[in-house]
């Protein structure tokens, strides 16, 4: 049996399929180098995996699926961002687009944005980091 590439847009829009028609809330597949955690119910966006480098004040961004990263709502007015600046957890810090839907990211964590780590409109793959944020 060939193991399952949970990067894979297709196979999470499965999985998610077949957990709404079960009615589960939820499922979290771990790796030894990545997460996968699948919400259905959940209200605000999406739930972003954060991994912690050990003894360090920063938290990385990553992506919850593969798709194209978008720094900014692909419709609105193009304002350049300033780094670094401040965010709060519930803060809005970009999208990440399959097909015609988009996924908000949200921080998670209030601190400093110091750095974008991926590059606007790149194809990004599940648990490729995105953002830096510098802890208070």
């Amino acid at each position: 049996m060939s193991a399952i590439d949970f990067s894979d847009p297709a196979t999470i829009a499965f999985l998610t399929d077949a957990l709404t028609a079960a009615g589960v809330g939820g499922l979290e597949i771990s790796r030894l180098d990545r997460k996968l955690r699948i919400v259905i119910s959940g209200e605000g966006g999406a739930q972003v995996a954060a991994l912690r480098a050990p003894g360090s004040p920063t938290v990385v961004v990553t992506a919850p699926l593969a798709g194209h990263f978008c720094a900014e709502h692909p419709a609105a007015a193009v304002t350049p961002q300033t780094l670094p600046r401040s965010v709060s957890d519930a803060d809005l810090l970009g999208f990440i687009r399959v097909g015609h839907v988009l996924l908000p990211l949200r921080a998670r964590r209030s601190g400093v944005l110091t750095r974008l780590l991926a590059e606007p409109g790149a194809l990004v793959g599940f648990g490729d980091p995105l953002f830096e944020i510098e802890l208070p």
